[in-house]
C-alpha cells in the first residue's frame, strides 16, 4: 500500500509515526500490515470496537436515503434517537451535535439562560479541579487542568473550582451568582478518578436546595462506558442536564445535550448548528443504543470490567504497583512513578495501544465487546513489559 506522507497535517499532538489503515473489533491495521490490539479505542469512543459491521451497514444504507437535509428540518433518525435518550433517562428533550466540546458548551448556555431568567441573571457553573470538558474556549474555561491555566487568555469568567469530592467546598462556593454545578462522574482525564456514590448524591441534595441546576459530563462515561447506560445511575440519582459523546455515535462524530423539560429554556435561534442532527449521525447513534439496549450487552460491560480489574490488580501485586480504580470497563492502573508515557511507547512498540492520561498512570478504555481473551494478550503483553523494565 502506498505510504502517504503525513507532512501536511497540522502538529496539534505528538503522534508515533504508524498510520492506521483498517480495523476490526479490537485491532487495528496500519500501512504496513502490523496490526495493534486497541485499548484506547478512540479515547473511549468506539464502543463496539472498530467497523462493527452493523454500524457500517447502517451507514451505508442511511448514506443512499438522506445524508443532511439541515437542522432547519425534522428528520427520522433524529427524532428516533432522541426518543430512545429520553425513554432510558431521566430526562425529557435531546439536542444533538458533532462533539462532546459541543454539548458541554451547549450544557454551560443553556445553564446561563436558565439563571437569567430563574434566577435573576445567575451565570456562574461550579466546576472542579482537573476536570476536562472540552476544548472551545468555554470548555476550557470550565476545565481544571493547569496546564491550561495560561492559555489563549483571557479565558471566559464564571468558572469557579472545587475539589472533587468536597462537598463542604462546593457549598462554599453557591451565591446568589451560582447557575449550576458541572461534574464529570469519572474523571478522565485526570487519571480516572471517580466521583462517590455519596459525593453525587450529595452533590444532587446541594443543588436542589439551592435551587440551582445539577450537570453531568458523561461525554466519556455515558453509553455503557461504566457498565450502566449512564453513570449517573450509579448514583441512584436524577441530574438537571446531561451531556454524551463519544461512544454515543460508535466513532462517528455525534454528541448530544439532554435536560429536564424545566430546564429547557432555548427559544428559536439561541442554539443550532449546520450538521447537527444529521441523518447521518443519528442513524449510527440508533445502532449503538439498540446494542447496548440488547438484553445482556451491559451485564457482560459488567462482567468484561471486573475481570480486566481482577487482572490489572494481579498484575499490580506482582510488580508492587498502585491501586486499580474506575468502573467498568473505563480503568487506570496507578505505576507509582512517571513511567506512563514509556510504557505507552513501548506497549505501541509490542502492538498495544494504551493511554497515559497522566505520567504515573495507565487508562484503559477497550471496546464494551471486547473479549477475555484479548483483556489477557493486553495483560500478558503490559506484563512482559514491566519485566523487562523491572530488569533494566
Amino acid at each position: 500500500m502506498h505510504a502517504h506522507s503525513t507532512d501536511a497535517l497540522m502538529q496539534v499532538v505528538k503522534r508515533p509515526p504508524q498510520v492506521f489503515v483498517s480495523g476490526s473489533g479490537s485491532w487495528l491495521y496500519d500501512q504496513g500490515g502490523t496490526r495493534y490490539l486497541d485499548f484506547v479505542q478512540g479515547w473511549a469512543t468506539n464502543c463496539l470496537g472498530h467497523a462493527p459491521p452493523e454500524l457500517a451497514q447502517a451507514l451505508a444504507a442511511q448514506a443512499q436515503r438522506l445524508i443532511n437535509c439541515s437542522p432547519a428540518y425534522f428528520n427520522e433518525p433524529a427524532a428516533r434517537l432522541a426518543g430512545l435518550i429520553a425513554a432510558h433517562s431521566c430526562f425529557d428533550r435531546v439536542f444533538f451535535c458533532n462533539s462532546g466540546a459541543e454539548a458541554n458548551e451547549g450544557a454551560i448556555k443553556l445553564a446561563r439562560k436558565w439563571g437569567g431568567r430563574h434566577r435573576a441573571g445567575a451565570f456562574e457553573i461550579i466546576t472542579f479541579d482537573h476536570a476536562f470538558h472540552g476544548r472551545t474556549l468555554a470548555t476550557m474555561s470550565a476545565s481544571g487542568k493547569p496546564q491550561w491555566n495560561h492559555l489563549f487568555e483571557p479565558k471566559v469568567a464564571g468558572f469557579p473550582k472545587a475539589p472533587i469530592g468536597n462537598l463542604a467546598a462546593v457549598a462554599k462556593l453557591i451565591t446568589r451568582r451560582t447557575a449550576a454545578v458541572m461534574l464529570e462522574p469519572v474523571q478522565g482525564e485526570a487519571g480516572v478518578i471517580p466521583a462517590t456514590r455519596e459525593f453525587m448524591q450529595g452533590l444532587r441534595a446541594l443543588c436542589a436546595e439551592s435551587g440551582i441546576l445539577f450537570i453531568v459530563d458523561e461525554i466519556q462515561t455515558g453509553m455503557g462506558r461504566t457498565g450502566k447506560l449512564f453513570a449517573y445511575e450509579h448514583a441512584a440519582i436524577e441530574p438537571d442536564i446531561m451531556t454524551l459523546g463519544k461512544g454515543l455515535g460508535g466513532g462517528v462524530p455525534l454528541a448530544a445535550l439532554a435536560a429536564r423539560e424545566a430546564v429547557c429554556c432555548f427559544e428559536p435561534g439561541d442554539q443550532g448548528g449546520t450538521f447537527n442532527g444529521n441523518p447521518l449521525m443519528t442513524a449510527a447513534g440508533c445502532v449503538v443504543m439498540q446494542a447496548l439496549l440488547a438484553t445482556g450487552f451491559l451485564a457482560a460491560v459488567v462482567r468484561k470490567g471486573d475481570y480486566l480489574r481482577s487482572r490489572l490488580e494481579q498484575l499490580a501485586a506482582r510488580h508492587g504497583l498502585g491501586e486499580v480504580r474506575g468502573a467498568g470497563l473505563l480503568l487506570a492502573l496507578e505505576l507509582g512513578s512517571d513511567a506512563g508515557p514509556l510504557l505507552v511507547e513501548r506497549a505501541l512498540q509490542r502492538g498495544l495501544l494504551l493511554n497515559s492520561p497522566r505520567a504515573s498512570v495507565l487508562r484503559f478504555m477497550p471496546a464494551l465487546n471486547a473479549s477475555e481473551d484479548e483483556i489477557d494478550s493486553a495483560v500478558a503483553l503490559l506484563d512482559a513489559l514491566l519485566v523487562e523494565r523491572g530488569a533494566q
